[in-house]
């Protein structure tokens, strides 16, 4: 921790407000100068919500205007109605802005003067507090100052702006300021520095997603993507040695700058005033310190961009630009999604970050108590390098540290990893900077304290300090990201790291290798034949994840014997011998049990292939594909197969398309039917659907079908259209549209979907009711409706993959008995009532918990986590386990499909020939 002027032991930046907090009714921003209006000749013309500004002004009106008579306005309105906040959204405190000195005339004219003061409309200079940080807004703008002759209503007007810090730049004003930067270089025919803006993508609301590369020439960005990088990811030794022996020559390495949480504004602008002197000026100076002295750096641009590529992420998330939200237009927190990778947006961002794999990678946030910087607390992810990264981000860290409160009246900084003990941990790939970690990226969330001028000016300082850092120290840094390519080229699983990986206590643990040598395997299988693999669907998009996150996947030519087990051709390999195996095992492996720790940032489970439900193999046979795999470019999703042409097929509950087309199918006012009972190839659980109907669909979605033969005369239910209300999450609502279901008002519903606190006794009467996860469980067991229930939660945030034991039942069609199911809510069912069917448990043995983080997970063990009951004339699906975290457990999404259709199904008679009818079931 350093302080500015003084060195000391951490402290964290403690901002007081100022007495009186204002306020003022929400107000449009006026309009410009009228043109009958004399100008107003103004000292400034910009004002801060976040610093105090006085400004003179001085105006002739001519002969006869008696000062008694002179008033201001500002948008129109008279000074006394620009009323400070108080609270919540009231602004009825004292007027922000006042005269400090009354209007006078200048000696021998008629020239008034006068002195304004712009106050703190906040009562603060830090607008981070979220009930100020959603509102504030609204003030920003151009206003009409003037200066008003009561008497005659003669003014003298004058266009000033209000902003919360003068940088500040809404999302569409983006692109106009990156257009003039480009333009200024353009102009300047001794600037022969390259510049490309990209639109990475679009997001969900369809706005441009701003990138802009920035090096010295083009031949510079050819060299590093199409020479440098592919040298580096499959020959990494071979550069090693050139930087060793002096003869590496000419190469750049790229920075990367970064926002993803938009309502933490500065991240944002600060990049557009770092790309502005990067790309312009011939010198950059700033102010810098060592703990006891500032001094001034200065760096020449021409030499940095010798040594870096400039990488800038205005915002991956526009559309929270644009709405002033943390979350993207779907309600998702980006910086949880960096890993699951549900959203558009993140898909795209990481896609570029992977083909760029950046040295240094910089996340511009706010707004946590204190200045603070990563590298992060333990525990740590096993599949970092760390020893290889540790070093360096601590020395960039405080560089950036350093810069930042040199810069800035900020006058102290922290790095997370020594100012606090635990809590804030880089376990989870989740966010963008330790996403970027598994690149070998030194990737660091940098946090400023207040949402303000000094806030900004901070951030601007940090991001030269680690431009700074690169440029005198790109060698050493390179080389250590080439050693973490070449361990896994190498397949070298290195001791060094295991000093960092300690437990709670603070023993060394290391890597939990099991019985292995080598904590990684030799080779990942994913099968993609129906003998080896339950859902090809999301085997296919594992496969192409992996290569969108810059993954070297395969696939067999021929078919390969392995432990007993026999791959066919075209077979998926994921081969962890290459340089980003780290990143390829965070979101393979199965996770790790990190219970003993007393806190944890977020939740630590990836694994894909238990939440998303598809098989996977872990081989440990040294070479045994080699030779008999072509490299996979691309991992298309097959077409699906309608079987023959009889009248009817059976489409089997095996992925999240089956349950897509259905809904397709019943919103175009087709059959479809489910199967109550197991007869021939007919599974319960599974779909009647007439063959024509069903063929349309076989190009765009993937599912699997069987003649309706050896079972059509098993009993079958017909589905109606479900009318469906979701109350709780945005990523609940956002998994079942994806699913396909129409959403409702809960009033108007059959069926309502939950995650969240609120139950209306009155809404569920006559309906089903699915509840999910503790804050759902807790409603029920509070209403009353359900005598009998009862839950157990030993911590809202507790989670864990764990092995559960599934029962035969209608609601829990498509799966096995025994499966891996996912918990994020730390609960379980410890009330079961009278009649009600436990549709799965926790498993009754002591290896039942698999991974994440649940202190006290040991009393869920053999407890039921799912059941099925009714009460009076509501059906209730209670469920501990997590059916749409983060849109990522998509193998529990056939849970809710289940319980939706359940309730709509119509009975029907054995059906003959096709044909059936019956009657509404509740």
């Amino acid at each position: 921790m350093w302080m500015k002027k003084v060195f000391a032991g951490w402290l964290s930046v403690l901002l007081v407000l100022s007495a009186f907090v204002p306020t003022m009714a929400a107000n449009e921003t006026g309009a410009s100068v009228t043109e009958q209006a004399t100008a107003l000749e103004v000292s400034r013309s910009v004002f801060s919500l976040t610093e105090a500004r006085t400004v003179e002004v001085s105006a002739d009106l001519g002969e006869g205007v008696e000062l008694e008579d002179v008033e201001f306005q500002f948008g129109g309105k008279p000074l006394s109605e620009w009323q400070q906040w108080t609270e919540g959204q009231q602004y009825n405190g004292d007027p922000f802005i006042t005269v400090v000195e009354e209007p006078s005339f200048v000696e021998g004219t008629n020239k008034i003067t006068a002195v304004l003061e712009f106050g703190l409309l906040y009562g603060t200079d830090d607008l981070s507090n979220r009930t100020i940080r959603t509102q504030y807004q609204q003030f920003i703008g151009d206003y009409e100052l003037a200066l008003v002759d009561s008497a005659s209503g003669d003014k003298a007007a004058a266009t000033v702006e209000l902003n919360v810090y003068d940088e500040f730049k809404f999302y569409d004003e983006l692109k106009p300021a990156i257009d003039e930067i480009f333009e200024a270089a353009e102009q300047d025919a001794d600037n022969d520095r390259y510049l490309e803006y990209q639109t990475v993508g679009k997001t969900v609301e369809g706005r441009d997603i701003h990138f802009v590369i920035l090096a010295r020439d083009e031949a510079a960005v050819d060299r590093y993507l199409n020479e440098t990088l592919p040298t580096a990811l499959e020959d990494p030794e071979s550069l090693i040695e050139k930087l060793e022996n002096g003869t590496m020559g000419d190469y750049q390495v790229p920075i990367w700058f970064n926002n993803i949480h938009p309502d933490e504004v500065e991240g944002v602008d600060v990049q557009v005033e770092l790309l502005e002197k990067f790309a312009l000026e011939d010198e950059v100076k700033f102010m810098n310190t060592d703990g006891d002295t500032e001094f001034e750096e200065n760096l020449n641009v021409d030499e940095v961009l010798d040594d870096a590529i400039f990488l800038y992420m205005f915002t991956s998330n526009p559309d929270g630009r644009a709405a002033n939200t943390r979350a993207n237009a779907e309600g998702f927190d980006l910086n949880r999604d960096n890993a699951y990778q549900t959203q558009v947006e993140t898909q795209q961002v990481n896609e570029v970050l992977s083909k760029w794999t950046p040295l240094s990678f910089v996340d511009f946030h706010g707004y946590v108590d204190g200045f603070l910087i990563e590298p992060a607390t333990p525990p740590h992810n096993p599949n970092f390098e760390y020893d290889l990264l540790i070093d360096n981000m601590m020395e960039q860290a405080n560089a950036m540290g350093q810069a930042g409160i040199a810069n800035s009246e900020l006058t102290s900084y922290f790095i997370a990893k020594d100012g606090y003990g635990s809590g804030w941990d880089d376990m989870t790939p989740a966010y963008t900077a330790i996403y970027a970690m598994l690149h070998g990226s030194l990737g660091h969330t940098i946090e400023v304290p207040t949402l303000s001028q000094d806030g900004y000016n901070a951030l601007v300082g940090s991001g030269l300090g680690a431009a700074n850092y690169v440029h005198d120290n790109k060698d050493q840094l390179y080389k250590e990201q080439l050693e973490i390519f070449k361990r896994g080229v190498d397949g070298e699983d290195n001791r060094a790291v295991d000093e960092y990986y300690v437990n709670a206590a603070g023993e060394v643990i290391g890597r939990d290798r099991g019985d292995n040598e080598n904590f990684f395997p030799d080779y990942y299988v994913i099968p993609t034949d129906d003998k080896n693999q339950k859902n090809a669907l999301e085997a296919y998009e594992m496969a192409e994840y992996l290569i969108r996150n810059g993954v070297e996947v395969e696939k067999t030519v021929k078919s390969v014997k392995v432990d007993g087990v026999n791959y066919p051709e075209g077979t998926f390999i994921v081969p962890m011998d290459q340089a980003k195996r780290g990143l390829a095992n965070a979101m393979l492996y199965e996770g790790d049990n990190v219970s003993d720790w007393d806190a944890m940032y977020d939740p630590i489970v990836v694994n894909f292939s238990d939440l998303r439900g598809f098989d996977l193999e872990e081989v440990r046979v040294e070479n045994v594909f080699d030779g008999k795999t072509q490299e996979l470019e691309e991992a298309v999703v097959p077409a699906s197969t309608v079987k023959g042409n009889p009248p009817k097929q059976i489409l089997e509950n095996s992925t999240n398309d089956a349950i897509r087309v259905v809904n397709a199918l019943l919103a175009d006012g087709k059959t479809v039917e489910v199967l109550t009972e197991s007869k021939g190839k007919a599974d319960v659980g599974d779909f009647v659907v007439a063959t024509n109907d069903l063929r349309p669909y076989a190009d765009d979605y993937y599912f699997e079908t069987q003649v309706f033969g050896n079972g059509k005369n098993a009993e079958t239910e017909v589905l109606e259209q479900p009318s469906v209300a979701a109350t709780g999450s945005a990523q609940l609502n956002f998994s079942l549209r994806q699913l396909g279901f129409e959403l409702t008002d809960a009033a108007d519903a059959d069926v309502i979907v939950s995650d969240g606190s609120s139950f209306n006794a009155d809404q569920v009467t006559g309906k089903t009711f699915v509840g999910i996860g503790a804050p759902a469980l807790n409603a029920v067991s509070k209403s009353g409706l359900l005598p009998g229930f009862a839950y157990t939660s030993t911590g809202s945030r507790h989670e864990g993959l764990v092995k559960a034991d599934v029962a035969e039942h209608p609601l829990t069609a498509g799966y096995e008995q025994q499966e891996n199911l996912y918990v994020t809510t730390g609960s379980w069912i410890s009330g079961v009532p009278e009649g009600a069917d436990v549709l799965a448990s926790f498993r009754d043995s002591d290896d039942f918990y698999l991974a994440g983080w649940w202190p006290g997970y040991e009393q869920a063990q053999g407890q039921p986590m799912a059941i099925t009951a009714e009460a009076g004339e509501t059906t209730f699906n209670l469920f501990a386990n997590s059916l749409a975290f983060r849109a990522h457990t998509e193998h529990s999404y056939r849970f809710l499909a289940n319980s939706i259709y359940d309730a709509v199904s119509v009975e029907a008679e054995v059906v003959e020939k096709g044909k059936g009818k019956g009657k509404k079931n509740r």
